[in-house]
C-alpha cells in the first residue's frame, strides 16, 4: 500500500515536480533562491507552536498545517460576468487578473502604454530583463523565520510587477485581481505582488482577493513595495475570499526619503485569515497611514499583525484599525511600532476599535510600542464593546425601527475608515459589502 504524503511532503514533491517541469524554468538566480526557500520551509515549517510563540499566539494554523493542498491545473478558466459580480468593477480602472496566482490576459485590461510605467506579470518580466526583480527580491526578506513566505517564495513563478519610474504617474487606479475558481480539489496559490515607485512617482493601486467557490482553498500570498525618494503610493487590499477559503498575507513595504505609504485594508469572508504587514520607515520625512476594517461572522477567524519600523528620525506613522464581530466569530489585532535608538523626532500613533455584536464573538487586541530614542511622541490605545444601548434607544424613539437604527449605528462605525477612501466607486462598494456581511438584528442573513 503506498504511504499517503504529510502535507509538508506534498509540498515538497509539488516543488520537485514544478522545478523540473518546463513551465518552471527561469533563470539560475531565481531557481537558487527557490531553492533556499523550499530548504529553509523544510527547517521551519508552519507556526503551529502556540506557547512561546507570541506573533501567533490568538491564531490556529494548525488547520492549514495538516490539510493537503494540491497545485491548480493550468487550464483552470473564470468567466468575466462572475469575475465582475465578485470585485468593485469599474471599466476605466487598469486591471491585471490572476487566476490561481497566473496572469490571465483574456480577463485584464493593463494600462496603456506610458512613458515611465511598466504593468506586466512577473512571469512575463522574468522571461525578459529580470534584473529589476531580482534587485528588489533580494533586498525582502524571502524567507527568515515565516514558513509562509518561505513557501510562497519557493513556489514564485507569477505575479504582479508595477514599476512606476521618477517623476511618472500612474494615471488610472490599478486593479490587481486574484481569484480562485470553482474546484473539486483542494488547491493552493501563491500571488506575489511586486512594486517599485521610483523617486518623486504617484500610483494608486488595488489588490483584492477572491474565491468564486464553496470548495477549501488556501491563498498565500507575498506583497513587497518599495518606495523611492518623494514617492507617493496609495494602496487598497481586499480580502473578500470565500468562507472556506485560507488566506495567509503578508506585506512588506520599504520606504525612501520623504515618501507616502497610505493603505486601506478591507477583510471579510474566509475561515482563517491572517495579514502580516510590516513597514520599514528607511530615511528621514518617510510616513505611513495605515487604516483597516474587518468584519467577521460565523466561526470566521480574521487576524491583524501589523508592524512599523521607525528606522530613522523625522518619519511618521498612523495606524487605526477597526472590527465588527458577529456571531462566533473571532478577531485578533497585534503588532508594533518600534522606534529605533536613532529615530529622533518620530511622531506614531497605533489604534484598535472593535465593535461586538454578539456575546459569543470574541477578540484579541494587542497595540504595543517599543521605544528606544527620547525625544518622540507615540501613542496607541484600543476599544471594544457593544452598541449602546443609549444610542440605540434614542433613535428607537425617533421612529426607527430596530434593525434600521442598528444599521445606521454600524454605519457610523465605519465611517471613520469607509470615508478614507478617495475612490468613490470603492466607498460605495464597500459600504454595501459591511453590511452585506452581517446578519440583521434577527440572526438572519
Amino acid at each position: 500500500m503506498a504511504q499517503r504524503l504529510t502535507a509538508s511532503d506534498r509540498y515538497m514533491a509539488d516543488f520537485q515536480d514544478l522545478e523540473t517541469g518546463r513551465a518552471y524554468n527561469g533563470p539560475a538566480w531565481l531557481k537558487e533562491l527557490r531553492q533556499q526557500a523550499i530548504s529553509r520551509f523544510s527547517e521551519i515549517g508552519f507556526p503551529t507552536a502556540r506557547r512561546g510563540n507570541e506573533p501567533w499566539k490568538y491564531t490556529n494554523v494548525g488547520p492549514i498545517a495538516k490539510a493537503s493542498f494540491r497545485q491548480p491545473p493550468a487550464d483552470r478558466s473564470v468567466s468575466a460576468a462572475k469575475l465582475r459580480d465578485a470585485v468593485p468593477w469599474q471599466s476605466e480602472w487598469a486591471r491585471l487578473v490572476f487566476v490561481d496566482g497566473r496572469y490571465s490576459p483574456a480577463l485584464s485590461a493593463p494600462p496603456t502604454m506610458l512613458d515611465g510605467v511598466s504593468v506586466t506579470s512577473l512571469a512575463e518580466t522574468l522571461c525578459g530583463n529580470g534584473n529589476l526583480v531580482r534587485k528588489h527580491l533580494g533586498q525582502g526578506n524571502n524567507s527568515g523565520d515565516d514558513g509562509f513566505t518561505a513557501l510562497n517564495t519557493a513556489f514564485l513563478e507569477d505575479g504582479a510587477m508595477v514599476h512606476i519610474g521618477q517623476g511618472s504617474t500612474l494615471s488610472s487606479p490599478l486593479h490587481l485581481i486574484f481569484v480562485t475558481p470553482e474546484g473539486k480539489d483542494r488547491t493552493v496559490s501563491h500571488p506575489r505582488v511586486l512594486v517599485v515607485a521610483e523617486e518623486n512617482s504617484k500610483a494608486t493601486i488595488i489588490e483584492s482577493y477572491v474565491g468564486l467557490g464553496s470548495t477549501r482553498y488556501f491563498t498565500n500570498s507575498v506583497s513587497d513595495a518599495f518606495l523611492g525618494e518623494g514617492s507617493q503610493l496609495n494602496h487598497y487590499r481586499l480580502l473578500m475570499e470565500s468562507e472556506n477559503a485560507f488566506h495567509i498575507g503578508s506585506g512588506r513595504v520599504r520606504l525612501g526619503r520623504n515618501s507616502t505609504f497610505s493603505s486601506l485594508t478591507f477583510e471579510t469572508g474566509t475561515e482563517i485569515g491572517r495579514y502580516n504587514l510590516n513597514a520599514i520607515l528607511d530615511e528621514p520625512g518617510s510616513s505611513c497611514i495605515l487604516h483597516g476594517l474587518y468584519v467577521t461572522s460565523g466561526t470566521q477567524h480574521i487576524d491583524n499583525n501589523i508592524n512599523i519600523d521607525h528606522a530613522k528620525p523625522h518619519t511618521s506613522s498612523r495606524l487605526f484599525y477597526k472590527g465588527i464581530l458577529a456571531d462566533r466569530s473571532k478577531a485578533v489585532f497585534g503588532g508594533l511600532v518600534l522606534v529605533r535608538p536613532n529615530a529622533q523626532k518620530t511622531d506614531a500613533y497605533q489604534g484598535d476599535k472593535n465593535l461586538i455584536l454578539s456575546d459569543e464573538a470574541e477578540v484579541a487586541s494587542k497595540p504595543s510600542l517599543e521605544i528606544y530614542a527620547d525625544d518622540v511622541k507615540a501613542a496607541h490605545g484600543a476599544t471594544a464593546g457593544a452598541i449602546a444601548d443609549e444610542a440605540l434607544f434614542y433613535m428607537r424613539s425617533r421612529g426607527l425601527d430596530e434593525h434600521t437604527a442598528h444599521t445606521l449605528l454600524i454605519k457610523g462605525f465605519t465611517s471613520e475608515v469607509i470615508d478614507k477612501i478617495e475612490l468613490a466607486p470603492l466607498r460605495t462598494y464597500l459600504e454595501e459589502r459591511v453590511l452585506d456581511s452581517l446578519p440583521d438584528v434577527n440572526g438572519r442573513r
